[in-house]
């Protein structure tokens, strides 16, 4: 999930013959597929997983391990065509504390990579998870080596310098072209494939993992979108959970899947945006961007117009300045950093901007941006009317501008999307149901899955427990630096128990300056 004006006549014109493809059912519990998946994991819990070094390209040292675990395409179809998902592994350390199995990992996404997840249990944070589980990461179908998916033609990997906050007819008529040419390029490139990279399937994968680690039941932390399939996968598998974390919780209300948590994450990270405008003020000693919120704002758009005329080093215009800004919403971590930045530029120093503009551009790459926007279009339903696009986004980007027409244009190609969308699972497990206590964290200002999608969640997962980190906005908060959530996450993993009330942790302390 990432997340201007044409109406009447011109929207008309513009997307002439853009068609809707007919809705496929959910799979979810489906019994063909159920079937499917039952039989591919009996035959991955007979063949395992067969660990060895990691290859080069990995960059995961000595002593995580590496193999690959053998899933089908098509659950409908098991004994048809097979993919590899690749898989890493650190064995628990020990430490005199009983082994418990293997702990899986998923980052987020969709397009995140887990394989890097074995590397944790180098931090002292995971160091009680690390001695009892082995640390289990790996890369979902389409992602990294496990058949990856490619759009060629990205409009995206090209690499625009633009992003008006509040763009112009013929800037969305562009904007209109590219998202239907990326779609046709995605269905051109990857086939009939294309249909079976979704979250159902991640779910289902996750099981088929589950049984080739030998595992009976599954051990789980997802953060981000990786909540949204770990909470699939509660849904359809809950009597094969042992323990599961979701960490900055997607919203899964159905009617939010996708195109309603886009405008959402676009509010939320306005919210975000102006937190960090607020805190840049208070050290207007340091930056000197401004005293107040407005007069930050200001430099911030000073530095877009600049920009915009004469982008710095030829590579770097608004919209790498945007992305700059949209990492220091997922992370206070990048806020020192990001106002020196603005600052340097402002002053005639362009070359920290250079640098953290060239880390924001990285996450720009053809395979993730295929795998998000083919798991998101496949997912759901979304409007196949500019009108409703263009309605819906200046109604957000009125109260939000800073990223709302970006993350529209991101998600536009699911508007021309070639492939049968499945309807979401509408997940709620009841007492009864097999589904042992799971554990949710949360940051309140959370900007990439607002804190409402947790309180959804929580709602719909009987005998689940909430853990909020008040007044705080990072994404992804177990293991960092709140020893509060920290402790309730170790303890949950260790032992099973939640909290029989939900927790409310105090927030962080600020950023340092720089």
């Amino acid at each position: 999930m990432r997340a201007a004006v044409l109406y009447g006549t011109l929207g008309s014109l513009l997307l002439t013959g853009l068609t809707g493809v007919p809705s496929a059912p959910a799979h979810g519990l489906a019994t063909a597929e159920a079937r499917g998946v039952a039989l591919a994991a009996k035959r991955a819990a007979a063949r395992g997983v067969d660990f060895d070094d990691c290859p080069a390209v990995e960059g995961l040292p000595a002593p995580i391990e590496c193999g690959t675990v053998t899933v089908p395409l098509d659950y409908a179809h098991p004994d048809g065509k097979q993919i590899n998902l690749t898989v890493s592994r650190s064995r628990a350390l020990g430490g005199g504390a009983p082994r418990q199995g293997a702990v899986v990992f998923n980052p987020g996404g969709p397009g995140g990579n887990g394989m890097f997840y074995p590397l944790l249990a180098r931090l002292p944070q995971w160091r009680a998870i690390a001695d009892a589980y082995d640390l289990v990461g790996y890369a979902p179908r389409g992602v990294g080596r496990s058949a990856p998916l490619t759009c060629l033609g990205s409009a995206r990997s090209g690499g625009s310098l633009q992003a008006p906050e509040h763009p112009s007819e013929e800037y969305k008529k562009r904007q209109i072209a590219k998202a239907r040419a990326y779609a046709g390029a995605c269905a051109r490139r990857n086939g009939s494939a294309l249909q079976h990279f979704t979250s159902l399937n991640n779910a289902r994968d996750l099981d088929v993992l589950r049984a080739a680690l030998g595992q009976k039941k599954l051990t789980y932390v997802g953060a981000s979108y990786g909540t949204y399939f770990g909470a699939l996968y509660a849904a359809m598998f809950p009597t094969h959970v042992r323990r599961m974390v979701f960490d900055s919780v997607v919203n899964p209300d159905p009617r939010k899947i996708w195109y309603g948590n886009n405008l959402d994450q676009s509010l939320a990270f306005e919210r975000r945006f102006g937190d960090w405008r607020r805190w840049a003020a208070r050290h207007d000693s340091v930056y000197r961007l401004g005293s107040t919120a407005e007069e930050v704002l200001d430099s911030y758009e000073d530095a877009a117009d600049g920009l915009a005329d004469h982008p710095a080093g030829g590579v770097v215009g608004p919209a790498q300045l945007q992305a700059v800004f949209l990492k220091a919403g997922y992370s206070d971590n990048y806020w020192a950093r990001a106002a020196d930045a603005l600052a340097s530029y402002l002053d005639g120093d362009e070359r920290p901007l250079l640098t953290l503009a060239g880390g924001a551009a990285g996450h720009s790459a053809d395979n993730e941006n295929a795998v998000y926007t083919t798991v998101e279009c496949n997912d759901a339903p979304w409007p196949h009317s500019w009108e409703r696009w263009n309605r819906d986004n200046t109604r957000v980007a009125a109260r939000a501008p800073f990223e709302t027409w970006s993350n529209a244009f991101l998600n536009l190609p699911c508007a021309f999307w070639q492939v049968p969308r499945q309807r979401p699972l509408d997940i709620r497990m009841p007492r009864g149901s097999g589904l042992p206590p799971t554990l949710l964290l949360a940051a309140e200002r959370d900007a990439a899955t607002p804190y409402k999608g947790a309180l959804e969640l929580h709602r719909r997962l009987a005998g689940s427990a909430l853990v909020t980190e008040r007044g705080a906005g990072t994404h992804g908060i177990g293991g960092g630096p709140n020893t509060c959530v920290n402790r309730h996450l170790e303890h949950y993993l260790l032992t099973g128990e939640v909290p029989t009330h939900d927790v409310t942790c105090a927030g962080r302390a600020e950023p340092h300056p720089a």
